[in-house]
């Protein structure tokens, strides 16, 4: 090695060099900086003003500060080189690159990915069910933020569907814990004929602003986030933290933004006379999530929610800070001054249906309560390839569509879809039922509920026949992840006590509506047992059919009569089985 001396640009890196490494040790720490030479980040910042306050951070507080979730990728390597399942804060920490423990109701990881508004290509479809055979249990689900989740992975699987799921572009960072999950949109963005804004733009932006902000994987609970650009489909956006629903205003289309939504703790979005340009969704986005970081209850993660902040504050207040962050007033109208689209077609996700390029159309493609085996999605991705532009989308209704097939191509691709077993076609029961993952694969559950969701379209289709739609959800706890509040027929898992046994069960709930039929479901009948499920919801139904005024839907029906009077149609049911 030779002795030549260092360059002048040489001795100003290594200068550089060796400030940082000082820095790093301490000795050149700024003021208000981290140790380590680190300004502090939105995480830090925000429990160290919980403590500051007196307040005590919880368990999972403690452990997103003792190392950040996004650095503990080694952590979930290294068990799974070990092929160890994590333990539970381990888990919750985990859950930050997507994988969830599921067990004792599967000794798996779940993992659920992350696809905004649920628009994937035929190549990601294909990919998904290539993972689904070599990692998973061979079949992908379905879920009600139009997204996709892959179940019965081994231990040793887990980083593997990480990182090939990263490979298709899909991958699955923040989709669980205290994270923005999976943004909501339309699912007919751009080819709708009577949208009024094109989301997918957006969402695009929306996403990956998300998934590369460090600073806004420091939530302290889960957050979700959903845009209805208008059109057929519903996108039940008013159930989420924001609402972003499309306008027309007299100086061009907005946002109307609403904030809050949490059907769970039976809460829908509130309104704010907040309207956001499409240009200004990210920022506008952005400065509320920095806003909950810094406001959100760490102490208590019952209440740790954004609902919770705006019952604390106050909209206004709320609204104040945002605009602080900001650094300009958020644009204001009067509701009159909005003229929103058309209300969307309940049901509107099932069937053939023209789109706004001339002579092309989608096909609303019925799953059997959101399981498609990696058969189905290989050739789903196969169809949308040959017919349309390969293009497929997920919708909160656990379906799909398939997109831009020529009006010549439809009976081809509609008689390809019933080789594959499935239909474009479903009664008025069976294309709004809904039902989460149930005591089949979460812990949560108390009932199976696709098992039951499925036996239970069966005894009705075999026994009536209804002329309106109807929704029927099933979720399986109260985290109410199949969102049985905003149905028709909401129905809640429940232990029900039969002689000296506990057996799977359900409260009936009834009313329930989002959009045009805003309201949070009634309970009529408490532990229904599943088994009694059927003639009990049976007779509700024929109550309605026998009583109503002409043209009434089920939800009306129900706005007009009280929980007595309903609980005494569904209590006429027979114990009488198929």
């Amino acid at each position: 090695m030779t002795d030549m001396p260092f360059t002048t640009e040489q001795q100003e890196y290594l200068k550089g060099f060796m400030a940082g490494v000082e820095a790093r040790r301490g000795t050149l720490r700024p003021q208000g900086a981290e140790p380590g030479g680190m300004p502090p980040d939105a995480l830090r910042a925000a429990q160290d003003a919980t403590l500051a306050r007196g307040g005590a951070l919880t368990p999972q507080e403690e452990a997103k500060r003792a190392r950040h979730p996004l650095d503990r990728w080694d952590e979930i390597t290294a068990r799974a080189e070990a092929g160890v399942f994590p333990k539970p804060m381990d888990d919750f920490l985990g859950r930050w690159h997507g994988l969830f423990f599921v067990g004792p109701a599967q000794e798996a990881f779940m993992c659920r990915l992350r696809i905004p508004g649920g628009i994937l290509s035929a190549h990601q479809m294909e990919g998904i069910a290539a993972i689904a055979e070599a990692c998973a249990g061979g079949y992908a689900d379905i879920t009600t933020r139009a997204n996709l989740q892959l179940r019965e992975i081994p231990a040793a699987k887990g980083p593997e569907v990480v990182m090939r799921l990263g490979d298709l572009g899909l991958l699955p960072r923040g989709t669980g814990a205290d994270n923005v999950r999976n943004i909501t949109a339309s699912p007919t963005a751009g080819i709708d004929p009577a949208e009024v804004i094109d989301t997918r733009p957006i969402l695009r932006a929306l996403h990956h602003h998300i998934l590369h902000t460090r600073d806004l994987y420091a939530l302290p609970r889960k957050f979700n986030i959903a845009l209805a650009g208008g059109g057929r489909v519903e996108v039940l956006q008013e159930t989420n933290d924001i609402s972003l629903t499309a306008v027309e205003t007299e100086r061009g289309p907005r946002f109307r933004l609403a904030l809050g939504g949490i059907t769970g703790h039976r809460d829908f979005a509130r309104g704010t006379g907040v309207v956001v340009r499409p240009e200004e969704v990210v920022r506008v986005c952005d400065a509320i999530l920095r806003v909950f970081i810094a406001e959100g209850d760490r102490t208590d993660r019952r209440k740790a929610r954004l609902k919770y902040v705006l019952d604390r504050m106050g909209v206004e207040a709320f609204l104040a800070l945002v605009e602080q962050r900001l650094g300009a007033p958020l644009e204001r109208m009067e509701e009159a001054a909005l003229r929103p689209p058309a209300p969307p077609l309940k049901h509107g996700h099932v069937g053939v249906h023209p789109q706004k390029q001339a002579g092309l159309f989608y096909i609303g493609v019925v799953t059997p309560v959101g399981r498609l085996s990696a058969g189905r999605l290989r050739g789903l991705a196969d169809i949308a390839r040959r017919f349309g532009s390969g293009t497929l989308r997920l919708t909160v209704w656990q379906n799909l569509l398939l997109s831009d097939v020529p009006e010549a191509a439809l009976p081809a691709a509609l008689e390809a879809i019933a080789a594959l077993g499935l239909t474009h076609e479903a009664s008025a029961i069976r294309g709004g039922l809904v039902a989460c993952t149930g005591n089949a694969g979460c812990k949560f559950a108390a009932s199976n509920t696709k098992r039951h969701a499925a036996e239970l379209a069966d005894f009705l289709e075999a026994r009536l026949t209804l002329d309106r739609p109807i929704n029927i959800h099933l979720t399986g706890c109260h985290h109410s992840c199949a969102q049985h509040y905003v149905a028709d027929i909401g129905l809640l898992g429940a232990k029900v006590e039969r002689g000296e046994e506990m057996v799977e069960g359900y409260d009936l709930h009834v009313g329930g509506g989002a959009g045009p039929e805003q309201k949070i479901g009634r309970l009529i009948l408490p532990k229904v047992p599943a088994e009694a499920l059927g003639p009990r919801v049976l007779a509700l139904l024929q109550g309605w059919l026998a009583a109503r005024a002409p043209g009434e839907s089920f939800h009306a029906f129900c706005a007009r009569h009280e929980e007595a009077a309903l609980a005494a149609l569904a209590a006429a049911g027979t114990e009488e089985m198929a």
